[in-house]
């Protein structure tokens, strides 16, 4: 997973672009049925302990940290991030902020009943550090709830431009340099995943079920429940 310092939060979400409050609205639609998805699969105990893996210092925007927003028992998640988003304990009490430094979390194994990350996968960097980054979750906790967008949705919500990501990922980065989107043409800050792709980045001692949710009856987002299979 790539190490990011920065001190300043990373617009992750475009957030001047004239589409984004509408892909906003659209997003939390979206993340509020995979909180429901959340429910239903893991079905979590009350005093189940949760880690949030990427939440954003971004307090704009209604579909940021909508898991803390939702989950009632807010005492027992704690949320990590390599930015500086602790102003999440201040936003939603009980929520404890720890802050992730270099590709390992700073936790135990097995320290969590329950792992979940929204978005987040794609943001990891090469496919190398993608693997580490799904290894650690897997290390950390003992159920994985994880969400992507599906590479093969035809638009792409971080720079809003349709098809263009369907092309080899080299050729989409020139393309998108050349469109002045220089941040979204590097792998560290963009790194889409289909299903089959996502499937090879999983630890080979993992039980997981890949689904979707749709948007317009299309594979919008990648879902993955899974967990370690017992040594």
């Amino acid at each position: 997973m790539t190490e990011r310092t920065d001190s300043i939060a990373i617009d992750y979400f475009s957030s001047r672009h004239p589409l984004r409050a509408f892909a906003s609205k659209v997003a939390l639609r979206a993340r509020r049925h995979m909180y429901s998805i959340f429910e239903e699969r893991i079905r979590p105990a009350r005093t189940a302990k949760i880690l949030d893996v990427g939440v954003t210092p971004d307090q704009t925007l209604p579909d940021s940290n909508f898991f803390e927003n939702l989950y009632p028992n807010k005492q027992n998640i704690t949320a990590t991030s390599f930015e500086d988003a602790s102003n999440i304990e201040e936003r939603f009490p009980g929520v404890r902020f720890v802050r992730t430094q270099g590709s390992r979390l700073p936790f135990p194994d097995r320290a969590f009943d329950v792992v979940v990350s929204f978005a987040v996968l794609e943001h990891a960097g090469t496919r190398d550090d993608q693997k580490v980054f799904l290894s650690e979750l897997f290390r950390v906790g003992k159920r994985v709830f994880l969400t992507t967008p599906n590479r093969w949705f035809p638009v792409e919500f971080h720079t809003f431009l349709p098809l263009l990501h369907w092309l080899p990922q080299p050729i989409h980065q020139a393309v998108l340099r050349r469109l002045g989107l220089r941040f979204w043409a590097d792998t560290a800050n963009l790194n889409l995943v289909s299903s089959g792709a996502l499937k090879n980045l999983l630890p080979n001692n993992a039980e997981c079920e890949i689904f979707c949710v749709r948007l317009l009856c299309i594979p919008s987002n990648l879902i993955v429940v899974g967990q370690l299979t017992p040594s």
